[in-house]
């Protein structure tokens, strides 16, 4: 009995010298939180998943980097939410970020959650880095946002060029989902097709929750367009390619880059070959310089191939990471400057920006699928 007295003290000196060694490398340490924000449920959970795990694959390169900023070593933190795809989700999501001090946001995803979140993580401070293609995205003109892929000005105008100068169609056909990002897809494609001297023989709307396209489908096969461009996602765009061949509408289905998700080969399965004709930002992964050794990476740590924008998100984390290192504080503002005179050479390419934060001389590729995979076809 008379050693429990004595353990006490011993125990809370154990404790206190414990303390004082960790203090130190605690103190050296710069905790910088990476925010995520995209859909990781509902239909397109497997882009929102896929693109966290871009993020995430980048933040343990940086940590093992062990980069510093003002003397210290910069640890990485994922933090990662769903904004369903949803303007309003995604708000909430942008004001979390923001209340939580979260400084640099990769996504979002959709257009339609990009746009108003934008003003959010403007007001806030928070430098968001987006795949949303929309226009409206960069136009607005606040300094922290980047687009780090085509805008759909750029995919739109590949796709009506390949449709006329390679398909060498003369009529389409578009569809576009009603959402910022199907509808300024679908917009963008026909500014470029009418200058090309194309005919839009009709246009039909569906919206993002649709399954049935029967109706409009068959409106516009009344009208013999050569290819039906859609404006929207891969979970409807393979089941809306299903009933056109169920109608017998051979019409090629061409679209932007969401369109070129392997998902499309998943659930079109062998209706999307030599059909499907899409447009993606960026050149061509296995002719990167980077774009094999990630594949290979990434497929053995997640035991699954990178859809459509995984690369693009583990190339601006890393951006993101060696822009606060240079400038050596966890300022948005200050990276954001740096982003805007610095280039980054990726696994999918050489990222620097103009003054509104688009990816300057951004290429795109056009692809179609053989055997339910996608194959490159072009790049512009």
């Amino acid at each position: 009995m008379t050693s429990t007295p004595r353990l006490a003290p011993l125990a809370a000196l154990a404790a206190a010298a414990a303390l004082c060694a960790a203090g130190p490398a605690a103190a050296q340490e710069l905790t910088v939180p990476i925010g995520h924000t995209g859909p990781l449920s509902g239909a397109n959970a497997f882009a929102g998943k896929d693109n966290e795990n871009g993020v995430r694959l980048a933040i343990e390169d940086l940590n093992a980097r062990q980069l510093k900023a003002g003397g210290r070593t910069l640890k990485f933190e994922l933090r990662s939410e769903d904004d369903q795809c949803d303007a309003k989700t995604g708000v909430a999501v942008a004001q979390k970020f923001v209340d939580d001090n979260v400084k640099f946001v990769v996504g979002p995803y959709c257009s339609g959650v990009a746009i108003p979140a934008s003003r959010v993580y403007s007001d806030g401070g928070t430098l968001m880095s987006t795949v949303g293609t929309n226009p409206k995205i960069t136009a607005a003109g606040y300094t922290n946002v980047f687009r780090i892929i085509a805008s759909d000005a750029q995919i739109g105008a590949s796709m009506a060029s390949y449709a006329a100068k390679v398909l060498k169609v003369k009529n389409v056909g578009i569809i576009d989902d009603r959402s910022a990002f199907g509808q300024g897809l679908a917009d963008e494609f026909g500014k470029e097709a009418k200058r090309l001297g194309l005919t839009i023989v009709g246009q039909e709307f569906t919206t993002e929750k649709s399954v049935d396209f029967n109706a409009i489908l068959t409106r516009l096969k009344a009208k013999n367009p050569e290819v039906v461009f859609f404006g929207g996602y891969a979970p409807q765009g393979a089941p809306m390619l299903r009933q056109m061949k169920q109608l017998g509408f051979d019409a090629k289905l061409l679209g932007g880059d969401t369109l070129c998700s392997p998902e499309m080969g998943k659930i079109g399965g062998s209706a999307v070959n030599d059909t499907v004709f899409c447009a993606q930002g960026g050149a061509v992964l296995d002719k990167t310089p980077g774009g094999p050794s990630f594949k290979a990476r990434f497929k053995q740590k997640f035991n699954a191939d990178p859809d459509v924008y995984a690369p693009y998100y583990y190339d601006q984390t890393l951006f993101l990471g060696e822009a606060i290192a240079r400038v050596g504080a966890a300022d948005p503002e200050k990276v954001a400057a740096d982003l805007r005179k610095s280039s980054y050479k990726g696994v999918a390419g050489t990222y620097s920006y103009d003054d509104k934060g688009n990816l300057k001389n951004a290429p795109t590729t056009v692809f179609t699928f053989k055997g339910e995979k996608l194959t490159p076809l072009a790049t512009y």
